[in-house]
């Protein structure tokens, strides 16, 4: 376990405690509310888990990283973006990955594309996120956050 997470639940815990010597009642309720909701939402988070194992399966790093290669830059960056849509991945998970594609030869525009589309936008978790959000948030976010990623690329493929 790294510091940070040690640090965080350092903190946790402190701030329980105090909240528990504030007001034992109210800390009890807050913990069996916060329970329910992991349990309700504990069904769609193991869905997505298995969605994105299952992606991953079927479209291995170096089929993604073919798809890419054979193309122009533009389609590349476009189909890379499209790509990392499928599901939305957590960066210790997108980061080895992405460096899997480069490491095979695909270019820095389209794999940044990949990278921050697959972190950011989730096709796969649009359904928990419409029914904790909200259709009209969820819809904008992820268009956000698709168009920023493209943004994001194109100025790393100038960069480097």
């Amino acid at each position: 376990m790294d510091i940070f997470t040690k640090a965080m639940w350092l903190g946790t815990l402190i701030f329980m405690g105090f909240s528990l010597a504030k007001d034992r009642q109210k800390t009890k309720k807050a913990l069996k509310m916060a329970l329910g909701m992991g349990r309700g939402m504990a069904l769609n988070i193991f869905s997505i888990i298995f969605a994105i194992g299952f992606i991953l399966t079927l479209i291995p790093p170096e089929n993604i990283a073919t798809f890419i290669r054979t193309h122009s830059i533009f389609l590349a960056t476009v189909g890379g973006a499209l790509l990392g849509t499928v599901t939305l991945v957590p960066a210790f998970v997108a980061f080895p990955l992405v460096g899997t594609l480069l490491d095979a030869g695909v270019d820095i525009m389209p794999s940044v594309a990949f990278l921050t589309t697959l972190t950011m936008v989730g096709v796969v978790t649009l359904p928990l996120e419409k029914k904790t959000f909200g259709a009209k948030f969820t819809g904008v976010r992820n268009g956000l956050s698709f168009i920023f990623a493209l943004i994001i690329a194109i100025v790393m493929g100038v960069i480097i």
